[in-house]
């Protein structure tokens, strides 16, 4: 279903000083406000998998967060928090006059997601979880678990290079690539937008924030934990994750055992964190009839 179109609007969005550019396409009565993954990563990937919804009557909103695209990219390491990105997401939908909007966070932008809703809960119709956590002690309990399947040998082997600081290691990135194509995509050729927006991942909020790495979290969110504060999340919620996802199905259902009665939830077979480019047909048809059961 995805397909890479032209924004029909570029803004240029000051927030505390900084340049942040969005993108806006279709103006339908309902919008759908896209929070990509990374930290650090341009939003092509995401954007490009959802604006072809504007096919289906949605504006769709996309922003390179500050620090990656076409934003500016400050080297102030004290700009790399949540809070922060919270209050640009805000600055964002107040600036383009967007009204209470249906928020897709996706991975990172889930947990930007949920802080969002928690902080600005007037301004979402609906929040779409996707391929995210909200616990991030548990999901490193995952993470370990599925480094496990390489073997004792290349964990130990893993684990010394951290212990090293050696992440650049020939013999770590092949367990990293490894785990990558299980996890991440599992795609043996990944999408023009996926490379596009890997390729040009600016790593200093990334690893201020997360770590080296998909699958070691040493950053400033590692005790990021919201479960307890999900049940005020009075917004419909969908959760979707990936069969094979890196954020696993396990951290999923946390979401949704801590959420409000009535949170939905899509397991999508045969992908793991970019279920809309693995499996379209198990990803856009659910998302659909959740945003047709919300709108209006």
């Amino acid at each position: 279903m995805w397909r890479e179109i032209e924004p029909d609007e570029r803004h240029e969005i000051m927030v505390d000083g900084h340049k942040v550019i969005a993108y806006v396409f279709g103006e339908g009565p309902e919008t759908l406000l896209c929070l990509n993954g990374g930290p650090g990563l341009p939003c092509d990937y995401l954007r490009e998998a959802h604006s072809c919804l504007k096919d289906r009557g949605f504006k769709v909103v996309a922003f390179d967060q500050l620090g990656t695209g076409a934003s500016d990219r400050p080297e102030d390491e004290g700009l790399w928090t949540i809070a922060r990105y919270v209050e640009e997401t805000e600055a964002v939908r107040r600036t383009l006059q967007l009204g209470p909007v249906h928020l897709l966070g996706h991975s990172w932008g889930g947990w930007l997601g949920i802080d969002y809703a928690l902080t600005y809960p007037d301004a979402i119709k609906s929040l779409i979880l996707a391929d995210t956590v909200a616990d991030m002690p548990h999901l490193v309990s995952e993470l370990e678990r599925l480094r496990a399947a390489l073997g004792a040998e290349t964990v130990a082997m893993m684990q010394a290079h951290e212990a090293a600081g050696t992440f650049d290691h020939p013999e770590y990135q092949a367990a990293i690539t490894l785990l990558n194509y299980r996890h991440v995509c599992r795609l043996p050729d990944w999408p023009a937008p996926v490379k596009r927006s890997l390729s040009d991942w600016n790593m200093g909020p990334y690893v201020t924030m997360q770590g080296p790495n998909e699958f070691l979290y040493i950053g400033n969110l590692k005790d990021w934990n919201r479960i307890a504060d999900l049940k005020r999340i009075a917004a419909p919620v969908l959760i979707v994750v990936g069969e094979h996802d890196e954020l696993t199905p396990a951290c999923a259902l946390r979401m949704k055992t801590a959420l409000p009665a009535g949170a939905t939830m899509n397991v999508v077979r045969n992908a793991s964190h970019m279920p809309f480019y693995e499996n379209p047909e198990g990803y856009y048809p659910p998302l659909l009839d959740f945003l047709a059961r919300v709108s209006g």
